[in-house]
């Protein structure tokens, strides 16, 4: 049971995350959709016998409305129907209804569904029209949390961070720490924005995009190895040596746009962050080629093996053959490497490149592999277990927002199970 929960704990937590919100946030919702209006109005017509007044009302740029239109034009292609389609607010109504009344055609049947359930003119109207019948479709039970859109929105708030977080990750196993990351966004995003509008701007094409990106992310990975070499052929301690990375990297992508936005890209530079294929965000593409890549590499290849091997212990490592200098420059060549790719997918997402981009990033990337599993005293962790630790706080952020939790207490909340993180893996390294 203590090896399957060593295993398997956080991905009980994610599960249990998922049950929680999901039951957290249901909601009572009408059915919406035009297959929902289609059965609605079949019912309807199905019970008259002589011709109707039917009002459909629904609320502008809502769900409401959408479906109001489809049982209009379902209702509308039968005789002994008139229909009469309100689109707007309580107001409108309310006007509609003072017409039809002047008019001698006061309506039988009212149509409404979602938010205009909540309208308290209905009751009104009853009071007037006691023989007034208020129809909407069967409610249900929906969590806003399963939502598409927003587990769409989990995926997409943790995306960047979490391919860094592979980076972090092979960083943190041998016992060092970069801080430099979110600069490295920053820096790269304007790398590849710059590179673009150099080589045509609005006007260039996928190539160019796809140039720009490759320039950015192989300058990250390039400042990522400079680090690793003075970490490991210096001995410099790997938490100063990249707090000035840092710094020089943020300095650097101010100088580079002087303090201003690069937005003269083309529409297209979207397709990696907000596009998709097959039906698939691309986001999600990328973390899964991403992620299998470092499980298969970190479980399956000699060096992934020698990262284990230094982070454990580095004078045993070094004694046992393991090229540990090499070791050490390679790791944090990955994570600048995807602390750069990270950029260029900030870049797509937003459509520009900024040099206050990447705020603060260090510090949810090391809590994402923290929270996933891996020691901050190095030689223990999974890449997979970062993942789950991402999704974790990802999680938990957007549950939260869910149920109107503020931002201070989400900064409490977010603390405590980074520490309950780190508590729990000091109590696996004493054996208890």
């Amino acid at each position: 049971m203590k090896k399957f929960l060593g295993e398997y704990g956080m991905v009980l937590v994610l599960f249990a995350l998922f049950v929680l919100f999901s039951l957290l946030t249901l909601n009572r919702e009408s059915a919406t959709g035009a297959a929902a209006a289609s059965r609605l109005s079949k019912e309807m017509l199905a019970a008259m016998s002589s011709k109707t007044e039917v009002f459909v009302v629904g609320a502008v740029r809502k769900p409401s409305g959408d479906f109001a239109g489809f049982v209009a034009a379902d209702l509308g292609k039968n005789e002994k129907v008139t229909v009469t389609q309100v689109i707007g607010t309580p107001r409108d109504l309310r006007q509609a209804w003072d017409t039809a009344e002047a008019e001698g055609n006061t309506p039988s049947l009212l149509v409404v569904s979602g938010d205009v359930l909540k309208w308290t003119i209905l009751s009104a109207l009853q009071e007037e029209s006691p023989d007034l019948e208020i129809i909407y479709p069967t409610e249900r039970m929906v969590s806003d949390f399963l939502k598409r859109g927003n587990l769409l929105a989990i995926v997409d708030r943790i995306v960047v961070i979490a391919v860094i977080a592979i980076g972090m990750t092979l960083v943190i196993l041998t016992g060092g720490i970069d801080l430099s990351v979110g600069s490295l966004v920053a820096l790269s995003a304007v790398m590849a924005t710059l590179a673009i509008k150099v080589m045509g701007g609005l006007e260039a094409g996928g190539g160019a995009i796809w140039a720009g990106f490759l320039i950015a992310t192989l300058a990250c990975g390039a400042i990522g190895a400079i680090a690793g070499f003075l970490v490991a052929r210096f001995e410099v301690a790997p938490f100063i040596t990249t707090l000035a990375v840092m710094l020089i990297a943020r300095g650097a992508a101010f100088m580079m746009t002087g303090g201003f936005s690069i937005y003269q890209v083309p529409d297209s530079i979207t397709w990696l962050g907000r596009g998709a294929t097959f039906g698939i965000p691309n986001t999600v593409l990328v973390l899964i080629v991403f992620y299998v890549a470092g499980h298969v590499f970190m479980r399956h290849t000699r060096w992934g093996r020698y990262i284990y091997a230094v982070g454990g212990n580095e004078e045993a490592a070094r004694l046992s053959g393991v090229p540990v200098k090499r070791i050490l420059i390679f790791v944090y060549l990955v994570c600048g490497l995807c602390a750069g790719f990270g950029g260029c997918i900030q870049a797509s997402q937003l459509a520009t490149g900024a040099p206050n981009l990447g705020v603060m990033f260090e510090l949810s990337v090391i809590a994402a592999v923290v929270v996933g599993g891996t020691s901050l005293s190095g030689g223990s962790g999974r890449v997979m277990g970062t993942l789950i630790g991402a999704f974790i706080i990802s999680v938990i952020q957007n549950g939260m927002n869910l149920l109107g939790f503020d931002s201070y207490l989400q900064q409490v909340v977010l603390g405590a199970v980074i520490l309950f993180a780190v508590l729990l893996d000091k109590a696996r390294q004493n054996g208890t």
